[in-house]
């Protein structure tokens, strides 16, 4: 497990690149809230938009989760609890105020770059209320 990438993975890696030249500048690899050891893998400060791209085997995408024989209990238990820490994730952020966006690693990252930049722009309109 230690030999797999916790950043700069290949869909996050295009994701940011797309986001980039989209005019969007953002933190990567940051906690949203400095007291959660959770971090999120683009985040924009300012605006309180928090975005992870998941990978679809280690967070169980309902598309393409599959659930390994060898070890299987084991896995199962990981698995599951990454979702539920996702989920807790999730919730501890919104009640600091911050929107948590969640991209699934086999999204086409054009589509998710034009989700997180309709949540910006969002979020933008609000502060200028």
């Amino acid at each position: 497990m230690l030999a797999c990438g916790q950043r700069d993975t290949a869909p996050e890696l295009a994701l940011r690149a797309i986001l980039f030249r989209m005019g969007f500048r953002y933190r990567i690899d940051r906690r949203p809230i400095a007291s959660l050891r959770r971090k999120a893998d683009v985040v924009f400060p300012r605006l309180k938009v928090a975005v992870f791209v998941d990978g679809c085997f280690w967070h169980g995408c309902p598309e393409h989760a599959t659930w390994p024989k060898a070890n299987g209990d084991f896995w199962r238990r990981k698995i599951v609890g990454n979702q539920e820490r996702d989920r807790d994730t999730d919730r501890k952020l919104a009640e600091g105020g911050w929107l948590s966006i969640r991209v699934w690693e086999h999204e086409d990252p054009n589509d998710a770059a034009k989700r997180v930049a309709h949540a910006v722009h969002n979020r933008q309109k609000l502060l200028t209320r």
